[in-house]
C-alpha cells in the first residue's frame, strides 16, 4: 500500500515532535539523551490531537516513550475516555511491544510509522503485535512512510552520541 499524502503529512509532524520535543520536556542534558523519536495523534478528521518526543532520560520514566505519552495526551483531548477509536497514530520508528500493545487497547484506528525496526519492532519487524489474530482490535498498519528521513534522524542522534558525527 503506498502512503496517502494525508499519510506523509502525519509522520512529518510525527518528525516535528521527535526534533522539537513539547513543552515541559525538551531541553537540558537529560533530554538530549533521548532517542529522537516523535508520535503524534490524528483525530478521524485528521486535526492533530497530541504530539510528543521520547522522554525516558528526562522524565526518568521507562514508559515515556513518544508513542506512550502522545497516547495519554490524546485520550485526554479526544474526549472518549481512553478509546482513540477513528485516530492515526503517526510515529517515527515502528512501535516497540509496549507502545503496540497500548496503541491495540487504546483502540486506535491507523498506525503510520517511518523506519522499521527490525532489533524490537512490534509492528511487523521482529513481532506483530498489532495485527495478532487472538486481539478483539487489529489496527490498519502502514510502515516505511518517509523511512529514509526517520533513519537519518536516528543515524545523526547515534553518530553524535559515539562520538563519529562530523
Amino acid at each position: 500500500m503506498n502512503p496517502s499524502h494525508a499519510d506523509e503529512s502525519a509522520v512529518r509532524e510525527a518528525l516535528r515532535f521527535a526534533r522539537h520535543g513539547f513543552d515541559g520536556v525538551r531541553g537540558g542534558a537529560a533530554a538530549d539523551a533521548d532517542v529522537p523519536i516523535g508520535a503524534a495523534v490524528f483525530d478521524a478528521g485528521g486535526r492533530l490531537l497530541a504530539g510528543a518526543r521520547n522522554a525516558r532520560e528526562a522524565l526518568g520514566d521507562p514508559t515515556a516513550h513518544a508513542e506512550v505519552l502522545a497516547l495519554r495526551a490524546a485520550a485526554a483531548e479526544h474526549g472518549d475516555g481512553w478509546r482513540l477509536t477513528g485516530c492515526t497514530l503517526a510515529v517515527t520508528v515502528e512501535p516497540c511491544t509496549m507502545c503496540a500493545g497500548a496503541l491495540v487497547l487504546a483502540r486506535v484506528d491507523r498506525v503510520v510509522f517511518g523506519a522499521w525496526e527490525p532489533r524490537t519492532g512490534a509492528a511487523g519487524s521482529l513481532w506483530d503485535v498489532v495485527r495478532d489474530r487472538r486481539l478483539n482490535h487489529r489496527p490498519e498498519v502502514l510502515g516505511g512512510v518517509l523511512e529514509t528521513e526517520c533513519s537519518a534522524l536516528l543515524e545523526e542522534f547515534f553518530a553524535a552520541h559515539r562520538g563519529d558525527a562530523g
